[in-house]
C-alpha cells in the first residue's frame, strides 16, 4: 500500500504542479495522470480492479437515486457524475441564452439605466456579475461581461481594467452564495449531498454581507480611475439601443423561460428529490429541443475541455482516497488542531484560501471534501460547518491571484485580448486586500453563528 500511495501523491503533485505551469492544456493534463492512476496506483500498486470500478462510478449513473434522490448522499468516491451532467447541461443552456443575445442585451439595458454614468455603471455591473454567477457558472459570467465592459469602455472613453478586475472578484463572490455558482460548490453539495437552498442559507448570508463591504472597498480605490479620460460625459442618446442585441425574440423568450425552470428547480430540489443530474440533463434537452436546427451547433460550442478536466481529476482525486492519503491528511489537520473545532475551522478557511491562491480552485475542493469528512466522523466537529468554510475558502481564494480561478483567466485573457493586459502586480494590488477582507468576514461570521 505504502507503493500506491507514493505513485498516487507523485501524480497529483505532478498534475498540480503541470496545471499551475500551464504548458500543456489543463484537461490534457489531468485525463493523463488520471489514467496514469487508473494503471499505476490500482492495477500495479494496489491489484485492485475494485478500486477501478469505484472510481469509474459509472454503475452509479444507472441507479434511481442519481436522478431522484430522497435526501441519499451522492457518491464521493471517484467520478462525481453528477456534477460533470450537471455542468454539461448549464452549458448548454447558457449557449442559447448567448445565442438569443440575452447577456449583451442585459448589460446594454442595464447601462441605458443608470444613463452610462461610469460610478453607477461600475456598481451596477459589479452587483450583475455577483448575482449571475448565483445561478450561472462564473466563467461564463465572466466570459460575456468582460467583453461587453470592453465595448461599453471604448464607447464611454473609460479604461475597463478597473471595471474588469471588479467583476472577476464579484463572480467569485457571487458563486460562493450557491450551489450551482461555483464548481467546487457544485462538488461540494452534490457530494455532501446539500441542496441550493442548504447554501444560500450558508454560505448566501456570508456573500451577502461580504459583497457590501467588497462593493465599498473597490468603489473607493478605483473612483479617481473611472472618469473619462477627457472628462467629458458620453451623450446616452448616441448610445446603441438595448433591443438591437436581441437576434430573436422568439429565443429569447424561450431561453429566458428554460432559465426560469432552471433557477426554481434548482431552488426547490430538496422539495422536489430531483437531483441536479437531472436538473442539468432537462434544462440541457429542453434548450436543444428549442434551438431545433441550430442543436448541433450549441452542441459544438459547449466546453468538452473543462468537462474532460473534471473527469481526470476526479480519477487523480480519487487514487489519493483509495489509498488512504486524505485519512493520513485528515488526521493531521486533527492532530494540529487538537480536536479544538474552532482551530480546525479556521486552519480549512485559511489552507484552503492560500492554496487556492495559487492553484487552482476545483481540484483543490476535490481534494478536501473527503478530508473533512474524515474529520467530522472522527472529531464529532459538525460536517456542514467544515464545509461552508471549505467552500468559502476554496471560492474566496481563488479570487486572490491571476490564476487562483477559472474565472480570473478568462477574464484577464479577454482583457489582454482588446488590448488591455493585467499584470500580476495589477491584478494582486487590488484582488489580494478584497480576498483578505472576505475570508475575514467568513471566519468571523462562522465563528458567531455556529460555535
Amino acid at each position: 500500500m505504502l507503493t500506491a500511495q507514493v505513485l498516487a501523491v507523485c501524480i497529483f503533485v505532478a498534475m498540480f504542479l503541470l496545471v499551475v505551469i500551464d504548458k500543456i492544456e489543463r484537461h490534457i493534463v489531468t485525463m493523463a495522470c488520471g489514467i496514469l492512476t487508473l494503471l499505476l496506483v490500482f492495477v500495479l500498486g494496489m491489484h485492485s480492479m475494485e478500486a477501478v470500478t469505484e472510481t469509474l462510478n459509472l454503475k452509479s449513473i444507472f441507479t434511481v437515486g442519481f436522478w431522484y434522490s430522497v435526501g441519499a448522499e451522492e457518491s464521493t468516491s471517484g467520478i462525481n457524475w453528477a456534477t460533470i451532467i450537471f455542468i454539461a447541461g448549464m452549458m448548454v443552456m447558457v449557449e442559447g441564452m448567448a445565442k438569443a443575445g440575452f447577456f449583451q442585451w442585459l448589460c446594454m439595458k442595464l447601462a441605458k439605466m443608470v444613463n452610462y454614468k461610469p460610478i453607477p455603471l461600475f456598481v451596477v455591473f459589479m452587483i450583475m456579475s455577483a448575482v449571475l454567477s448565483m445561478f450561472i457558472d462564473s466563467i461564463t459570467v465572466i466570459l460575456f461581461l468582460a467583453a461587453v465592459t470592453v465595448e461599453l469602455a471604448k464607447l464611454l472613453k473609460l479604461n475597463p481594467v478597473p471595471m474588469i478586475l471588479a467583476e472577476i472578484f464579484c463572480a467569485n463572490l457571487g458563486g460562493s452564495a450557491t450551489m450551482c455558482g461555483d464548481p467546487p460548490n457544485i462538488i461540494i453539495g452534490t457530494s455532501l449531498g446539500y441542496s441550493f437552498a442548504d447554501f444560500v442559507m450558508n454560505t448566501g448570508v456570508i456573500a451577502g454581507i461580504s459583497l457590501i463591504v467588497i462593493l465599498i472597498y473597490f468603489y473607493l480605490i478605483y473612483r479617481k480611475t473611472l472618469l473619462p479620460k477627457d472628462g467629458k460625459m458620453v451623450d446616452p442618446a448616441s448610445m446603441p439601443d438595448p433591443k438591437e442585441a436581441i437576434k430573436n425574440k422568439k429565443d429569447l423568450a424561450i431561453s429566458v423561460a428554460i432559465f426560469s425552470v432552471a433557477v426554481i428547480l434548482l431552488v426547490t430540489h430538496a422539495m422536489t428529490h430531483l437531483t441536479v443530474a437531472f436538473i442539468g440533463t432537462l434544462v440541457a434537452v429542453a434548450t436543444l429541443l428549442a434551438a431545433g436546427k441550430d442543436a448541433v451547433g450549441l452542441l459544438k460550442k459547449v466546453d468538452y475541455k473543462t468537462l474532460l478536466f473534471f473527469i481526470g481529476l476526479f480519477m487523480v482525486v480519487g487514487g489519493l482516497e483509495q489509498t488512504g492519503v486524505l485519512e493520513v491528511i485528515a488526521h493531521w489537520i486533527e492532530d494540529v488542531s487538537g480536536g479544538n473545532a474552532k482551530v480546525m475551522l479556521a486552519i480549512i478557511l485559511w489552507v484552503s484560501a492560500v492554496a487556492s491562491a495559487f492553484v487552482d480552485n476545483i481540484p483543490f475542493a476535490a481534494t478536501m471534501i473527503p478530508v473533512i469528512k474524515s474529520l467530522a466522523a472522527t472529531t464529532g466537529v459538525d460536517l456542514s460547518v467544515l464545509a461552508w468554510g471549505l467552500s468559502m475558502g476554496t471560492d474566496i481564494g481563488g479570487s486572490a491571484t491571476p490564476i487562483g480561478a477559472s474565472a480570473n483567466v478568462v477574464g484577464t485573457a479577454v482583457a489582454a485580448k482588446n488590448g488591455y493586459p493585467i499584470g500580476w502586480g495589477q491584478y494582486c494590488k487590488s484582488a489580494a486586500p478584497a480576498t483578505i477582507i472576505v475570508i475575514l468576514i467568513s471566519m468571523v461570521v462562522i465563528f458567531v453563528r455556529y460555535f
